[in-house]
């Protein structure tokens, strides 16, 4: 029994691992042992994964809103409207879903960039010497952070980039920067 209220059996598994014990606790009854075990090794690699996306790659950094977007009510009755359902005018509603279209896009490019820096991080550890160059209180030895990795690209991107102008994004950004003249900053004062 656990709660105010709230009373259900709960299936109590003890947990020791070198010097340290845990109690997990589950409401399904028909998990094993060992699943609620694998399972609460899942939900820490969600959560590890979660906190790398805000505190790394800023992936829940977004700003994107609509003016058409009606103010929300997280205390919503049950028989009360909701806001978006008040949304009638055609002009409002596709502002509203290319505001939560960009959210969407900036949460799958996050994911992404997430997904590269692990790749790289997993891949080229062993490779590249240059990626421990972080002081860590808990370093790995085999494999470096996101954070990590994030920190060497930033520190060595624009070198990558002059040594390889021979690629699509170099070439891609060289036609969209502005060249100014020299005539033009030689009549600054």
């Amino acid at each position: 029994m656990w709660g105010q209220g709230l009373y259900q059996e709960l299936r109590f598994v003890l947990v020791q691992y070198g010097e340290r014990s845990s109690i997990l606790v589950s409401t399904d009854k028909s998990l094993t042992a060992t699943d609620i075990i694998q399972l609460y090794g899942h939900r820490f690699k969600i959560e590890s994964t979660f906190r790398e996306m805000k505190q790394v790659i800023d992936g829940f950094g977004y700003h994107f809103w609509s003016k058409s977007m009606p103010k929300l009510n997280r205390y919503l009755k049950k028989r009360e409207t909701h806001p978006l359902e008040k949304i009638t005018e055609a002009k409002d509603q596709e502002n509203i879903r290319l505001t939560i279209k960009a959210i969407e896009g900036y949460m799958m490019c996050s994911c992404i960039a997430m997904g590269l820096l692990q790749l790289i991080s997993v891949r080229y550890s062993h490779r590249v010497p240059g990626l421990f160059f972080r002081y860590l209180r808990t370093p790995s030895k085999a494999v470096v952070s996101e954070a990590t990795v994030k920190a060497y690209l930033q520190r060595s991107i624009i070198y990558l980039f002059a040594r390889n102008p021979h690629l699509s994004i170099i070439q891609i950004i060289h036609s969209k920067q502005e060249i100014r003249d020299v005539e033009d900053d030689s009549l600054a004062s």
